[in-house]
């Protein structure tokens, strides 16, 4: 059985941790490697690695860092398809759907391969008499990522290549469950020609999360995952006095108006809800009919679609929904379809008892829809993380928006309808970070930036585009005389023009 080992100095290093996890294949209930999960000193070394390779690092020219990022570019196009089959064995997702996860990893390295331009200061002469100024972003040294698993070699991709690119070291501490792909597209990195120590990969739990964050050589942390770890990541990151991005969880809703096209309405729900077996931050969970009649047409279109929906292992590329991830997730989803049976929605699809022969011991829920779902129910209030799409119907178009913006996450949300001052109205109004029109999910191209608000978001900063370089840089502002422009004597006023 395969030992997966840690990234540290440039070179692959197997933990002598006494405490080791198992990575699973989802789709068959299988153990297919061994993971140690790293001891303080390891994580210790791999942030002494990258503290010493910073500084020639980030003296590198940006031009020279950005042709790293344009060979890792091409060798992630070459290499895709063996990154969503590592992505597939350890998650669960179909084939095609790891592919796209790659694709949109690949874009925010092609962002970072724009790194010379977004670095690029400002500069004014004669602020003064005789006085310049200019200003840069300047790296700030040491950074880390904790990423999740349900996205584990594009989430990481959100994080190091940007700050790479701007002249950091970095450490990844990526999800315990499916950690072969974010350590493949390190090989690839360094194949790149990535100096020794820039990236370093150290792979744990709980424990190594909480070295990383109190860790005085670490100067920022990314994290993605679900809001009460978001939380708890913010406040002992900064309390450790470091920069913190932390993502947390969703709710996300899509509005459906009744003039929308209801047949791409129900196909647009079918991919945002059950895609990935709806363990995407960004999945639609919550479909807002507005209307009786919009709601018994929705929900009329959406249950014959549930009911076929194709579910497998990523070997068979018939298969349009894997598995979950683990034994102990899908039983937390089946217990929040338990929840909502006895709190009295309305089981329209029954994704229990789903049964697969020949993978009988495969982590799979089947496809569940729940209609007359209503604001106090678990099954709406909680991030569910798979695939249980609930129907809330709303009477009108302002309770649909007050139904959205009274919830605690606001990451994305959408809204169909052929209503252009409709849809212009729910972009302003809605108080959520990502918003689609037409669009079921919402998630920013690499040159934007991506994050939601309210309790989805915690940090001054979205990640990746040109916010992940403005989180992984800081200013500095450098005003500038030279001798023959100084007049002689003590100036004791504060200083203008």
């Amino acid at each position: 059985m395969e030992t997966i080992q840690n990234a540290i100095g440039g070179g692959k290093i197997t933990s002598n941790s006494a405490r080791k996890g198992a990575v699973y294949n989802p789709a068959t209930g299988e153990q297919i490697a061994e993971l140690p999960l790293s001891t303080a000193a390891e994580i210790d070394a791999a942030v002494a690695s990258a503290k010493a390779a910073q500084p020639a690092w980030g003296n590198t020219p940006p031009l020279k860092r950005a042709r790293v990022m344009f060979k890792f570019k091409e060798l992630l196009d070459r290499h895709a398809a063996d990154l969503a089959r590592a992505i597939s064995a350890e998650h669960g997702k179909t084939h095609d759907d790891a592919l796209g996860e790659v694709q949109r990893g690949i874009e925010c390295v092609e962002y970072a391969c724009g790194i010379p331009e977004l670095l690029k200061g400002t500069f004014t002469r004669n602020v003064g008499p005789a006085i310049d100024a200019y200003a840069d972003r300047q790296p700030l040294g040491v950074v880390a990522g904790i990423t999740p698993f349900n996205f584990p070699a594009m989430v990481p991709m959100w994080m190091y290549p940007a700050a790479i690119a701007c002249g950091n070291t970095f450490i990844l501490k990526p999800s315990e469950r499916d950690p072969s792909a974010p350590m493949l597209a390190w090989e690839l990195l360094m194949e790149a020609g990535l100096p020794e120590g820039v990236l370093n990969i150290v792979h744990g739990d709980k424990e190594a999360v909480d070295h990383i964050l109190d860790h005085p050589d670490i100067k920022a942390v990314s994290f993605v995952g679900s809001t009460p770890i978001a939380e708890y990541v913010y406040q002992r990151g900064t309390k450790a006095g470091k920069r913190v991005q932390a993502l947390g969880g969703a709710k996300n809703h899509m509005v459906i108006l009744p003039d929308a096209d209801l047949d791409q309405a129900a196909d647009a729900l079918m991919g945002a809800g059950y895609g990935s077996a709806g363990e995407r931050c960004m999945a639609v969970s919550v479909a807002v009919p507005v209307g009786e009649k919009t709601a018994d047409a929705l929900v009329e279109k959406l249950k014959p679609r549930v009911e076929s929906l194709k579910i497998g292992p990523a070997a068979d590329s018939d298969s349009e929904m894997g598995p979950l991830v683990t034994a102990q997730h899908r039983d937390k989803v089946l217990g929040y379809i338990d929840k909502g049976v006895e709190e009295g929605a309305e089981l329209v699809v029954d994704g229990r008892g789903f049964s697969l022969q020949g993978y009988e011991g495969g982590y799979y829920v089947g496809g569940t829809l729940f209609d007359r779902v209503t604001p106090e129910m678990t099954i709406y209030r909680e991030e569910i993380f798979g695939p249980v799409l609930s129907v809330v119907r709303a009477p009108d178009y302002a309770d649909a928006v007050r139904l959205i913006n009274g919830h605690e996450y606001g990451n994305g949300t959408a809204i169909f309808t052929r209503d252009g001052d409709a849809a212009r109205d729910f972009a302003d109004r809605i108080e959520v970070g990502m918003v689609g029109v037409n669009v079921p999910i919402p998630v920013p191209v690499a040159y934007h930036s991506f994050g939601g608000w309210k309790r989805s978001l915690f940090g001054d900063h979205s990640i990746y585009g040109p916010e992940g370089v403005h989180f992984y840089t800081r200013l500095k502002t450098v005003t500038t005389r030279w001798p023959a422009g100084i007049k002689s004597g003590a100036q004791f006023t504060f200083p203008t023009l």
